[in-house]
């Protein structure tokens, strides 16, 4: 695995051995950037689940201000730490080693992202819950898109519900990426 583009571009990034995370490809990485990379340059960039920090690195690569990574097993953020060394964007990072539910209340009222990326295991509703969480968090701004990686069967018919609106869902092989914001808030 390595960064696809910017400053970073073609450092290797390291990544847990064992299937403890399931690191995002390259190609579904690079479809990914291509659909944001026009809101990148100098936004502030939340990574949930960050596992080896590879999404968040790649938007600090591609011209984030910042980038917190949220991760609780300790070895992906060991792994975090060594990829931030490695590509030298330390500096623009933040770590977090906590679950994501406790780091959205830690960060609640002190920053406020213009995205959020979350890969939680799949078919765990973890994702639920962290929606949840993040949507009277103070977190999100008018225009906060959110970004939800999951197994393809994923069921999302709870979000307007919830509180958000579906702006773009990306399908996969076997995932896809959901693309999210607060209902009624983002301009168009």
């Amino acid at each position: 695995m390595r960064v696809i583009a910017g400053q970073a571009r073609r450092t290797q990034l390291k990544t847990l051995e064992g299937k403890d995370t399931r690191p995002t490809t390259d190609r579904i990485k690079e479809t990914l950037f291509n659909i944001i990379a026009p809101g990148l340059c100098d936004c502030e960039f939340l990574d949930l689940f960050a596992g080896s920090g590879a999404i968040g690195i790649e938007a600090l690569s591609r011209g984030a201000t910042e980038a917190v990574f949220v991760e609780s097993n300790p070895k992906a953020m060991a792994c975090i730490k060594e990829n931030l060394a490695r590509t030298r964007l330390e500096g623009q990072a933040v770590t977090m080693a906590a679950d994501a539910v406790s780091a959205i209340h830690t960060l609640s009222g002190r920053k406020q992202f213009d995205y959020i990326f979350m890969d939680p295991p799949y078919d765990c509703l973890l994702e639920k819950q962290v929606l949840a969480s993040l949507i009277d968090s103070g977190l999100l701004r008018d225009d906060t898109v959110v970004i939800v990686e999951a197994s393809k069967g994923t069921d999302f018919s709870y979000l307007k519900e919830m509180g958000y609106a579906v702006l773009k869902e990306k399908e996969y092989k076997t995932n896809k990426h959901i693309f999210v914001v607060q209902e009624g808030k983002y301009p168009c």
